[in-house]
């Protein structure tokens, strides 16, 4: 309308002022009419609630007390009318009847609430968010028209507290909703972890734990019975996501696999159902995790049953696991044997008399307690019509005649679960009106006006309650707003009297250290099959000691190869992750589960070539020794004169030293040990080489002598020889000493060359001076041979400078093969080689040099002439 009088007057060139003032006209008009309504008025109308009592305080109450939800579908376009669902929940009921019994307890109380009565209001909804939202709003609000304030649209609150519903997704929802309005919602049911968010649910609290423990207290109990392969199914909920999702990240953290993850809705479509089944048929693992709600646990197992899938171990949450409508001769073929936590199950004085007295008669025009009666003994409370096959109800039916979730009294977890949330709030109302200004109030110094209670003042009271039930229980809540988390471990078995049983076998305590949480009592489990032994389920079976476990590629990490340790290492536990590497000096036995100490390895007297060598050595000792006899024996003959006795002499003796010095590389090497060896072989081969260089000189000098006017041998006499010989070892011991002092030989255990033994032998400590002790030995020897060499052709019967070239031959041949032979010799036949090149050496010495003339000195004495010696008589 403003927009047309805009263009008419824009047409008819309307000055601005004129258009102002019809504005201002319009507008006032628009007001006028407005006022003629009321300011607040209440849109749609709700059902009256179930239950009702007044009181001086009204506690709301919501349970899915109807049970089959019909289903609709909403276009937004018109207002959704109320929805009617069909039959009855019995266990529901149940809740329902015991807020009301806990309320007519507490006002039959003279110490709690003294002179102040409880009210309660129960809505009976639909399992669905919309409905029991909508309750929830209704409690608050109520369905009075007045009175309300004029300027505010707002009245005294209807309710101060509400006893929520059971499922986790409606309680999000309603939470959600009503806590803009700090109206306490406390759950008996509702588990989800997620519902700990105070951010998000200032004014929610339960009295069952949260998930956050049971997730956690199944996987510990997976993990106990060693279970690393198990299926898991879930609700498609709140309830079910948050709950397997926290278990499956605890799962992995203990190593243990999860095969396969599926999630159903009560509402899905029976091929989905069947899809679950054939997974669940054709998984390898025998274990599985159920974390679903009540409803669909139901629907499951009826499919489970028609698909006769037996065998298999369940673990159930608190949610089914001691669900009595479960339990019956079909299912227990199916969930025989399962085993579940549960809240502990305490029985409530009077409870079991007051939910077995219920009657129609009590409230005629009741429509749950008429529908609750008509469907328990299959009659009708109405009026029968002709053909009517209903039969009338009498109204003498006894519940106690009837077995039903309802009338079992056995099972009361959850039923006392709504029994603590009812006391819970009448203990933080009685704190509350027992305020007393600057003692003990939550408000600091001034107490809420107790004619006007507000519903955030029973939420702050209702933080700090702390009492004991009448059943002998502490309740309290944490800064999350649930109680300690507790749990019952109870198995399915069958009683005497062939009826499914929850036998309580274990405990799981959260408020205990790590290692103390879970506990089995001395009762003996019942598995599935009607089995005494724990199932197996692992998707490998475990790799004994010895073994390390390889992870099959693109398989799960609890699918492995056992793979045996390598050589030196070993694993002493089963499923051993890695294989241990072994000391240094220890090796891993044959098994591979155990490190032993190597084997050392040094040439011992104790084995055959030890013995071999020292007897060599100990051989070649004797005959020095007898050739030094036999030529002291025959010192006076001409051809032991002739071969200068006195540089024979000391060459025996040099040779004696030699064939001892290899007895220090037999045994184990020590310090001393090390150290004397290389110097002592080093000096007594220089001295011996020195002796024979001696003896090649004296004989070139000789041959010089027999010249005319040559008098050399007075330069190169007997002193000059000792000295010679002296200086030359001089050097050697020099080289000896500085090699000692700087950088000496020492044992060393090489574990190098051999992985599984010990090598033990001497480390040279200066690989420059055992190479300058080898280069001066092998300098000497080089001289010795070039001059033996000039010599060997001096004229002469006896010439002995050819038996020193032939001795100084096999001498450097020993010691050049010696090189590559010990470079190349492994262990013990690094020091064996050593020991053959000194002994072959020494022999060659002795031999060359000595044998001939013992020959002639004891088989052929005729030649033992002076004659013979300078030539005077004719060869033969």
């Amino acid at each position: 309308s403003n927009l047309s009088v805009w263009n008419i007057m824009k047409d008819n060139n309307i000055n601005l002022s004129c258009l102002m003032i019809i504005t201002i006209l319009i507008v006032m008009i628009a007001l006028l009419t407005e006022a003629k309504q009321p300011i607040c008025r209440l849109l749609g109308r709700w059902k009256t609630p179930a239950f009702s009592k007044d009181g001086d305080i009204v506690i709301g109450g919501i349970f899915s007390i109807d049970r089959d939800y019909p289903g609709t579908t909403t276009d937004f376009r018109n207002i959704p009318e109320n929805v009617e669902c069909k039959g009855i929940h019995f266990r529901e009921f149940k809740f329902a009847q015991t807020m009301i019994f806990a309320i007519h307890e507490i006002n039959n109380n003279k110490e709690l609430l003294p002179g102040v009565s409880l009210g309660y209001r129960i809505h009976s909804v639909c399992n669905t968010i919309p409905a029991s939202v909508g309750a929830a709003l209704d409690l608050i609000n109520g369905q009075e028209e007045g009175p309300l304030s004029e300027s505010s649209c707002t009245k005294p609150p209807n309710v101060h507290a509400i006893i929520g519903q059971s499922s986790s997704s409606i309680n999000i929802a309603t939470a959600t909703t009503i806590g803009p309005f700090r109206v306490p919602v406390i759950s008996h049911l509702a588990t989800c972890a997620c519902l700990s968010n105070r951010r998000r649910f200032p004014s929610f609290f339960r009295t069952i734990p949260s998930d956050y423990y049971q997730s956690r207290a199944l996987a510990q109990l997976v993990k106990h019975f060693g279970w690393t392969w198990v299926g898991a199914i879930r609700s498609d909920d709140d309830y079910g996501n948050n709950g397997m999702a926290t278990f499956v990240q605890i799962a992995q953290h203990e190593g243990i696999c999860v095969e396969y993850s599926e999630a159903l809705s009560r509402t899905d479509p029976i091929e989905k159902i069947r899809k679950i089944i054939q997974v669940i048929t054709n998984s390898t693992s025998k274990i599985i995790v159920a974390f679903l709600a009540q409803g669909e646990m139901l629907v499951l197992l009826q499919e489970m049953i028609l698909h006769n899938v037996t065998g298999l171990q369940w673990v159930g949450s608190e949610s089914w696991i001691t669900a009595s409508n479960l339990a019956n001769d079909e299912s227990y073929k199916v969930l025989g044997g399962a085993v579940g936590f549960a809240i502990d199950n305490t029985v409530i004085k009077g409870l079991d008399d007051f939910l077995l007295s219920v009657h129609p008669s009590n409230d005629p025009e009741n429509r749950i307690l008429k529908t609750f009666w008509e469907t328990v003994f299959s009659c009708t409370l109405t009026e029968q019509r002709a053909g009517d096959s209903v039969q009338r109800c009498t109204g003498s039916e006894n519940l106690r005649d009837v077995n039903n979730p309802y009338t079992d009294t056995t099972e009361m977890r959850i039923p006392h679960n709504v029994y603590k949330a009812v006391y819970a709030v009448a203990h933080a109302l009685h704190d509350l009106f027992n305020c007393q200004n600057g003692q003990g109030s939550v408000f600091n110094t001034t107490c809420p006006d107790k004619m006007e209670i507000e519903p955030w003042q029973v939420l702050h009271y209702l933080k700090n309650v702390n009492f004991t039930t009448t059943t002998g229980e502490r309740v309290s809540f944490d800064e999350n707003g649930g109680p300690a988390a507790r749990y019952e471990l109870v198995n399915w078995q069958l009683n005497n009297k062939g009826d499914t049983e929850f036998v309580t076998v274990g405990y799981y305590d959260a408020s205990l250290p790590a290692g103390q949480r879970f506990t089995m009592n001395n009762i003996s489990v019942v598995w599935a099959g009607d089995q005494d032994q724990v199932p197996v389920s692992v998707c490998s079976e475990s790799c004994p000691p010895g073994t390390r476990k390889a992870v099959q590629k693109g398989r799960p990490v609890c699918c492995f190869d056992c793979v045996p340790c390598a050589e030196g290492e070993i694993s002493n536990q089963t499923d051993s992750i890695d294989c241990t590497k072994c000391p240094l000096e220890y090796w891993s036995n044959d098994q591979r589960d155990q490190c032993i100490l190597k084997d050392i390895e040094f040439l011992s007297y104790g084995e055959i070539m030890g013995i071999l060598l020292a007897a060599f050595a100990l051989l070649g000792t004797c005959l020095a020794f007898v050739t030094a006899a036999v030529f002291f024996r025959f010192k006076d003959t001409p051809i032991v004169k002739a071969n200068n006795s006195e540089l024979s002499f000391l060459l025996l003796f040099s040779l004696t030293l030699c064939f001892l010095c290899s007895l220090t590389f037999i045994g184990q090497p020590s310090d001393w040990s090390c150290m004397l060896r290389h110097t002592a072989f080093g000096i007594t081969f220089v001295l011996c080489i020195s002796c024979v260089l001696g003896k090649t000189i004296v004989v070139l000098m000789a041959f010089r002598a027999t010249l005319p006017g040559s008098n050399i041998m007075k330069w190169f006499g007997p002193t000059q020889q000792r000295l010679s010989v002296l200086a030359f070892t001089l050097v050697q011991v020099l080289i000896c000493v500085l090699w000692l002092i700087l950088s000496p030989p020492f044992p060393y255990k090489n574990t190098k060359y051999y992985k599984e033994k010990i090598i033990l032998e001497c480390d040279l400590g200066s690989t420059v001076g055992f190479c300058a002790v080898l280069g001066y030995i092998g300098f000497l020897s080089a001289m010795c041979f070039l001059l033996a060499f000039l010599a060997r052709k001096l004229p002469d019967n006896f010439n002995e400078a050819k038996f020193i070239t032939f001795s100084m031959l096999i001498f450097c041949a020993v010691w050049i093969t010696f090189i590559p032979a010990y470079i190349s010799s492994p262990g013990k036949f690094t020091v064996a080689v050593e020991i053959f090149a000194i002994l072959a050496s020494s022999f060659g010495l002795l031999f060359c040099i000595f044998a001939p003339k013992c020959y002639i000195i004891i088989l052929n004495p005729d030649m033992n002439t002076k004659r013979h010696l300078m030539g005077k008589q004719p060869s033969k």
